[in-house]
């Protein structure tokens, strides 16, 4: 690993997690398995996410998932997932050749789904996890979670209860109010906060004249979210003592340093490794060490919530 992943400048402690550099791999991007997470670390990850997986296997919608904007992708993947009996099994190859954490995100329909299958996950290895209470495309589950914070706190609190690994939840940016709804989650247990999954969106064929995804609606990623994201991150740092992960449209390292000085502890990048390869990490974190460097900043930390100076 080179030189800069390992310094101290660079090393973050995220609930009880320690990462050699503030980046994670983006929950649903090359999280499929044992061997594709280790070629994100290979990239140089601080951590790994995997993909969302429930208590019963899901197939999903039918193709087409995705759909291409100038801005960013919209999908609408529909969960699929082989249900967490079998992936027990990727969890299990993975912790075995992986030298990052390995936090599973998980999704049910109900505080009890969530909590088993977050049990499963941390008995088979996993380092944390990350509920997935933001899905924007998935019926009872995902966002009708995430944007409601009494069914929300339920959730965190049942899966606190289940597991002795730091609990992670992702929040949706399609809420009147985020800071509500990291206020619930953090006075049920959270111990940090990811923020923010996928926009609501959709796009439409002009020739067809028909929706192009075939569930109609998806989630907007990449690079038109960025706004959105870096501020929720900045208002749920005003109100909450936890650590924030910064999600959404994070490109390069400016991307990333923004979101650090708007609050955030740590950044997830997702569409970009879809779209450049694993080694994006790498680069942002390359970037993120020359601008400390040259701004005169022993740590990364110094920087986290840097804008809310008075």
């Amino acid at each position: 690993m080179k030189k800069y992943l390992k310094n101290r400048r660079l090393s973050v402690s995220l609930a009880d997690l320690r990462l050699a550099n503030p980046t994670i791999l983006a929950s649903g991007i090359l999280g499929y398995s044992a061997e594709t997470l280790k070629s994100i670390v290979e990239g140089g990850a601080g951590a790994v996410l995997t993909k969302s997986v429930g208590l019963k296997p899901r197939v999903g919608y039918a193709n087409p998932t995705i759909a291409q904007t100038s801005c960013g992708l919209i999908n609408a993947m529909g969960l699929p997932n082989p249900g967490i009996d079998e992936f027990v099994k990727e969890i299990r190859e993975a912790k075995t050749g992986l030298n990052v954490p390995l936090i599973v995100s998980i999704y049910g329909f109900s505080a009890e789904e969530y909590a088993t299958v977050a049990r499963k996950a941390v008995d088979a290895g996993a380092d944390a996890v990350e509920l997935n209470v933001s899905c924007p495309h998935v019926r009872e589950t995902g966002s009708e979670v995430g944007q409601n914070p009494k069914i929300l706190a339920e959730v965190v609190g049942k899966v606190k209860a289940a597991v002795d690994k730091p609990v992670i939840v992702k929040l949706s940016p399609n809420v009147t109010s985020i800071v509500e709804i990291a206020e619930a989650a953090v006075k049920a247990g959270a111990d940090a906060i990811t923020a923010i999954n996928t926009v609501k969106a959709m796009a439409i064929d002009t020739e067809t004249t028909m929706p192009i995804l075939s569930n109609k609606i998806g989630g907007l990623s990449g690079p038109a979210i960025k706004p959105i994201a870096v501020r929720c991150v900045y208002e749920i740092y005003e109100h909450v003592k936890v650590p924030i992960i910064g999600c959404g449209g994070i490109v390069n390292w400016r991307d990333a340093v923004e979101f650090l000085l708007a609050g955030a502890s740590a950044v997830q990048i997702g569409t970009a490794v879809a779209q450049k390869g694993p080694n994006v990490f790498r680069a942002v974190t390359r970037g993120i060490n020359v601008y400390l460097k040259r701004k005169g900043f022993e740590s990364v930390n110094k920087i986290v919530g840097l804008s809310h100076r008075s």
